[in-house]
């Protein structure tokens, strides 16, 4: 049975409108690092080459070769981590923009999928794209829907979350996983999971 994020990992990618607790486990991505305003080309175009590489292991077995482990899913959404996000200065946002990679991708295969979208449709930042493993751990997320501009809002009501709990954020550095395609979607129905990285004397939900 083909695995599908949507509902098989609901708690990590479908939360509510409201800020809950959530402790996230060692997950595998492919990522590409990067400064800048998140509307410019540079930024478009790394997010096209991760999905080059998602979809190059996702079609491995068509092209022959069929990695440990491998089983039918469906590619994960992007990713990003922020940090020095103020709205008023795009341009010195600093990211990590990712795409997870389902247990059974390791850096050969990586490798693999980085040779063949070499091969096949070369890129000038492919030689930026990086393999690596992220645990967020104790974590607060929140459903945000609306444009990204508005996120503050929602960032809001997540900081009354933690000064009601007896939390505090980790550090300054938050994710967003991006439900929704822009370029399909109007921008008040964007759909976009925001967490940050907590630690308190609270456990996990």
């Amino acid at each position: 049975m083909k695995h599908e994020w949507k509902k098989h990992e609901k708690n990590l990618y479908l939360p509510k409108n409201v800020p809950a607790l959530i402790s996230v486990p060692k997950l595998r991505y492919f990522a590409i690092e990067g400064k800048g305003n998140p509307n410019s080309k540079a930024f478009s175009e790394g997010v096209a080459v991760l999905y080059s590489l998602a979809y190059s292991v996702r079609m491995m077995p068509k092209s022959g070769y069929v990695p440990d482990g491998y089983f039918e899913y469906a590619v994960y959404p992007l990713e990003g981590l922020w940090q020095g996000c103020d709205p008023a200065d795009k341009d010195a946002f600093v990211y990590t923009i990712m795409i997870r990679q389902p247990d059974f991708v390791t850096r050969h295969v990586f490798e693999r999928a980085f040779e063949s979208v070499e091969r096949k449709k070369p890129h000038p930042l492919l030689s930026e794209a990086f393999f690596c493993e992220t645990e967020d751990g104790l974590s607060l997320q929140m459903l945000h829907v609306g444009d990204y501009g508005d996120e503050p809002h929602t960032f809001a009501k997540m900081q009354a979350f933690i000064d009601q709990n007896n939390l505090c954020r980790r550090n300054g550095i938050h994710r967003e996983i991006y439900l929704s395609d822009p370029n399909r979607v109007e921008s008040h129905k964007l759909k976009t999971v925001l967490r940050c990285f907590v630690s308190g004397n609270k456990g996990a939900s």
